[in-house]
């Protein structure tokens, strides 16, 4: 059996020290010290469950990408919020499953692919190829199906291709 070296990812000692002085309401040295401590025994045992390590590759496009999403988040509520208030009046919609080709491996990107995809009102992700290559959605309003693989290859899978691979 082959041995992985384990690893301690610095912002996840941050980021737990800070939660465990954040619990306890104190900048105390020994807190500090004790939550560290702590800290740095989760993220070690915590990098066994990561059987895959990653890293970020291109930190500018993903924080170009997270400003994307946010405004597609936007975007997609005010025309869900549209599409629902305008429900039973001369505004039809059709709803309808999606497939799109992806060449994105990485588990972190697909990771992250799922959360974008399921957090913009108006589209949830309804599968995975067994052979990972086509994913499903389903859309709210599936107007322009090319339009919309074109669209979610453009603004999503390829940044997050940078991103990861």
């Amino acid at each position: 059996m082959k041995r992985v070296a384990r690893s301690v990812s610095p912002f996840l000692v941050l980021a737990l020290t800070a939660v465990w002085l954040l619990l306890n309401q104190t900048l105390d040295l020994a807190q500090i010290a004790l939550g560290a401590v702590l800290a740095v025994g989760l993220a070690w045992s915590a990098s066994a469950l990561r059987p895959v390590q990653t890293r970020l590759r291109r930190l500018d496009v993903a924080l170009a990408l997270t400003m994307v999403v946010l405004a597609d988040i936007v975007s997609s509520s005010v025309a869900v919020g549209r599409l629902v208030l305008a429900w039973g009046h001369a505004r039809e919609f059709r709803p309808g499953f999606l497939t799109i080709p992806i060449e994105l491996r990485n588990p972190y990107g697909l990771a992250a692919l799922a959360v974008i995809v399921t957090s913009t009102p108006g589209t949830v992700w309804a599968g995975l190829s067994p052979a990972g290559d086509a994913l499903t959605l389903h859309v709210l309003d599936l107007k322009d199906e090319d339009e919309w693989i074109r669209h979610f290859k453009q603004r999503y899978e390829r940044p997050l291709t940078r991103i990861f691979q």
